[in-house]
């Protein structure tokens, strides 16, 4: 599968703008470690710009992936922006020169982050901020995101930021966010493998908040990748083709952001918004996430 067509993955609200349900995240547009510049820089811009033809209207980004590349990027290549394009960062972390990723919740380091944002992407609001929680830098952790959100409630009034998201978080933490401000996605790994929020899901749909997955297929073993394979190759389409179809058909409020560096691997993953997976193919990929 290389053709795509978008229009078949069908479309959900985030905030107040309605995106097709298939995006395109562009953290590895940065270097290796997404720490530095792409290695080929004008292959970059190509990618976001084959994204944008071929009508995607959803871009996922920070300004601490690079720190500060993909988010000058998107600036070049797609300037000035279509009225269209729903472009959407997040903070709440930096860079170490070391390549680390270390949390970034003071007030002083949330509302830079914002200006950050705002100046490397050439915008003077950003449509969705993601609060990144970092209580652990691996995955959702329990902490009180009260003192960030106050802060990134603020700027909202200020007119510096339309909507609010959460990242790395656990069904408290969105609980307590949804308690202080309007939230309007939530964005955590969740893919075939690994279904841990497949309650706060569904709980998320039921209130019309989008989820935002990442790493469609991070973490899976040898045993769930080859199941994976098997499936995929029977649909004569690619192992991320039908994990991006399986989030597709997993409900109606997912919103996907595969990423790549490559326009003809961007056509690949764009192809899934058209593929549908047959009742046998998605008895099979049920049994991934309970196989160890």
């Amino acid at each position: 599968m290389t053709s795509s067509n978008l229009a078949a993955a069908g479309t959900y609200l985030l905030g107040d703008r309605r995106v097709g349900r298939l995006g395109y995240g562009a953290m590895q547009l940065a270097g290796p470690g997404v720490f530095g510049p792409p290695k080929d820089r004008a292959a970059a811009l190509a990618v976001l710009r084959a994204a944008v033809d071929a009508g995607v209207d959803h871009i996922d980004t920070s300004d601490f992936y690079g720190p500060h590349t993909t988010n000058q990027l998107i600036r070049e290549a797609l300037q000035p922006y279509t009225q269209a394009l729903t472009i959407v960062t997040k903070i709440g972390a930096v860079r170490g020169a070391d390549a680390s990723w270390q949390p970034a919740f003071s007030a002083e380091a949330l509302k830079a982050a914002v200006h950050d944002n705002l100046r490397h992407l050439g915008l003077d609001v950003l449509e969705v901020v993601n609060l990144r929680a970092m209580f652990d830098v691996h995955g959702p952790a329990e902490g009180s995101l009260e003192p960030p959100l106050t802060v990134l409630a603020e700027l909202q009034r200020q007119g510096l930021v339309r909507h609010i998201g959460l990242s790395n978080v656990t069904r408290t933490q969105v609980a307590q966010g949804r308690s202080i401000a309007p939230i309007v996605c939530v964005q955590n790994q969740y893919n075939l493998a690994h279904r841990g929020d497949d309650a706060l899901i569904d709980e998320l749909a039921a209130a019309g908040i989008a989820y935002v997955p990442f790493f469609p297929l991070g973490g899976f073993t040898p045993l769930q990748s080859t199941a994976l394979s098997d499936v995929a190759s029977a649909l004569g389409a690619t192992p991320m083709q039908v994990a991006l179809a399986w989030l597709l058909q997993r409900s109606p409020n997912l919103l996907l952001i595969p990423g790549t560096s490559s326009v003809a691997h961007l056509h690949e993953n764009l192809a899934a918004a058209s593929l549908v997976l047959p009742a046998a193919a998605l008895a099979t990929l049920q049994q991934i996430g309970a196989v160890a």
